[in-house]
């Protein structure tokens, strides 16, 4: 049996975090990007754009991060979620620190900070952060020493470490470049929706695009706008309907007949071990399937198409339907619109708490004649499904990471054979990312 070492022995020395200020002055003049447990999530996807900029004093340069340094998040959580979400920070051109919530470290050279990565995470999913957590006037902290100290794990050779990070990263390579894919799906879409529906330039008869070849408008007052003769101005209640979720926690499962319970938090990360149940037998409009729409309308304004497999709506979410308009003209006319329920908020100097039904009657939309949005359905359609087949496709090589950690770590998988595992799954996955588009069917 492998000889066993704690958590602390991998440690070179600790970063302190730090939140500086949000304006520069004298003395808080360094610009930084900073990591905070929100953002650790992107940041394992490669993505550092939308982290928050701050200001540190000159001596604080100090905790500035390298590549191979290890976030780890020491503040926060939830009733259902531990502290102890982890980040590898990678090349970069900006400077990057970690906030006050959270703690970096640089990890001894005789071992592999990738390895001490993946070896954290899987510690992190499998809920042992839970046993050393404390709470303090609601917010919950990791007592990151003692876990670092009392976790003991197999002692394994550097070269070793290295060949098993390796087989894991090449998975989250592939996880990457499908979230790259799906980003640029994305921003394909949302270009098309506004080239139609918003700039009003859709195909005219003769294939123009309508409003710049001098297609005919109309000024409607309710917008303060002129809009293309023949489309109308509702609400978003007119386009959809708006289910919102139960509270699940009246109706948990008594047996093994249970389906997982779709929260925000799923919404952002998926299902996981944490993840609550709910009985079953719940009513059908409540059930959530892939390529449903959802739309957490409590405290965080989000509007997703759900991939995450057959599940249970809580409260706090509208499950968005239609039986007369395409799934990607309500999402999108969703998406567009949300951006004015922010605005409202970001004017009053306030946070918008939830949106209720009297916000929806409230708002206003163009609505182009029904042939218009099946046009651009045509359109749309495939790259959502495309985009859904992706998301998918990630859920199986995270599972096979997750997996696979441990099983190298026991012995119970070697390298080899975990590579060639990795190799088939990223395969299929980089096949299914080249393929240019999915034929639509309707129906």
């Amino acid at each position: 049996m492998s000889n066993l070492i704690s958590l602390k022995d991998f440690i070179h020395r600790q970063i302190s975090g730090d939140w500086g200020k949000n304006l520069a002055d004298e003395i808080y003049n360094h610009e930084v990007y900073c990591i905070r447990g929100a953002d650790i999530n992107a940041v394992n996807e490669g993505n550092y754009n939308d982290l928050p900029i701050r200001y540190i004093e000159a001596k604080a340069k100090t905790k500035f991060l390298e590549e191979g340094n290890i976030i780890i998040e020491v503040s926060g959580g939830s009733p259902t979620q531990s502290t102890g979400r982890v980040c590898y920070v990678r090349g970069k051109s900006i400077n990057i620190i970690c906030s006050n919530f959270c703690r970096a470290y640089e990890i001894k050279k005789e071992h592999s900070p990738k390895f001490f990565y993946y070896l954290v995470r899987n510690i992190y999913n499998s809920n042992i952060f839970f046993n050393f957590e404390s709470k303090t006037t609601g917010i919950k902290n990791l007592l990151i020493e003692s876990a670092f100290e009392n976790i003991k794990v197999p002692q394994i050779d550097f070269n070793d470490q290295k060949s098993i990070a390796k087989v894991l990263s090449d998975l989250d390579a592939k996880i990457e470049l499908n979230n790259r894919i799906n980003r640029e799906l994305e921003a394909m879409a949302k270009t098309l929706y506004d080239y139609w529906f918003v700039q009003f330039d859709f195909p005219d008869a003769n294939g123009r695009p309508y409003k710049s070849s001098g297609g005919k408008m109309v000024y409607n007052a309710e917008l303060k706008r002129e809009i293309p003769v023949g489309w109308e101005v509702k609400t978003l209640l007119n386009i959809a309907t708006y289910t919102n979720g139960l509270a699940c926690q009246n109706y948990r499962p008594t047996d093994e007949n249970y389906l997982p319970v779709i929260k925000i938090r799923e919404m952002r990360d998926g299902i996981t071990e944490s993840t609550e149940k709910v009985k079953a037998d719940i009513p059908d409009k409540l059930i959530v399937n892939d390529g449903d729409v959802l739309f957490s309308w409590s405290a965080s304004l989000e509007v997703m198409i759900w991939s995450g497999g057959k599940g249970g709506l809580n409260q706090h979410i509208f499950k968005v339907t239609s039986k007369k308009y395409p799934r990607s003209f309500y999402y999108y006319q969703l998406i567009w619109y949300l951006q004015h329920f922010k605005m409202i908020a970001e004017l009053r100097k306030t946070t918008m708490g939830h949106i209720t039904q009297d916000h929806l009657k409230q708002s206003r939309i163009v609505i182009p004649p029904i042939e218009i949005v099946k046009a651009l359905d045509e359109k749309l359609y495939p790259i959502q499904e495309k985009q859904i087949l992706l998301h998918k496709q990630n859920q199986q090589l995270s599972e096979l990471r997750d997996w696979l950690l441990p099983m190298l770590m026991n012995g119970q998988v070697t390298v080899r054979q975990a590579h060639g595992n990795a190799v088939k799954e990223a395969e299929e996955s980089l096949s299914m990312a080249a393929e240019p588009s999915v034929e639509y069917k309707k129906g």
